[in-house]
């Protein structure tokens, strides 16, 4: 039995609506607990925006082609989001593993969602090809923000943990 590529984009797109939902939760998570980084909350909670508008993106392309999103991807995908937001908890040196952690995951939907675009083009499918090309350049501009901003994070964390009654974890 052979799956055609209209099965595999809808399976993809699945994919990535369940990385969005992981997404949205990890970033509230870290939100959440940022107290000593303003600059960084800002940026997390912007994107927490553009997160749920990709999330709406993804579930209008999955539900033209027939679809319905997957409750066990989308579940399975909040359950890591949380495991990720309890061992922050634990660290001493979250926001800096946290950032780290984010920026890996901008990369792999950075990856996602040229895969998908390619993978909607190769099935005439221009209205996906319209949401990754809207998608992308906010997971792209999110990516290297946090490069950019990973390093002035880290030296504030080791700045404030050399500060005696300094916070620095969060």
């Amino acid at each position: 039995m052979t799956t055609s590529a209209q099965e595999h984009l809808l399976d993809w797109l699945r994919d990535a609506h369940a990385m969005e939902q992981q997404a949205e939760q990890m970033l509230r998570a870290q939100s959440g607990r940022l107290e000593h980084y303003p600059e960084l909350k800002e940026r997390i909670d912007r994107h927490i925006e553009e997160t749920l508008e990709q999330q709406r993106l993804v579930d209008s392309c999955i539900r033209r082609l027939g679809g319905s999103t997957s409750v066990v991807k989308d579940i399975t995908a909040r359950i890591a989001a949380f495991g990720q937001g309890l061992s922050g908890m634990v660290v001493s040196d979250e926001v800096v593993k946290g950032s780290m952690a984010s920026y890996v995951f901008e990369h792999m939907e950075i990856a996602s969602y040229t895969s998908l675009r390619a993978a909607a083009e190769h099935c005439g499918d221009a209205e996906t090809v319209r949401v990754c090309d809207a998608i992308l350049p906010q997971e792209q501009a999110m990516a290297a923000w946090l490069a950019e901003h990973l390093a002035s994070v880290t030296t504030t964390f080791l700045t404030r943990a050399e500060t005696p009654g300094a916070e620095a974890k969060r």
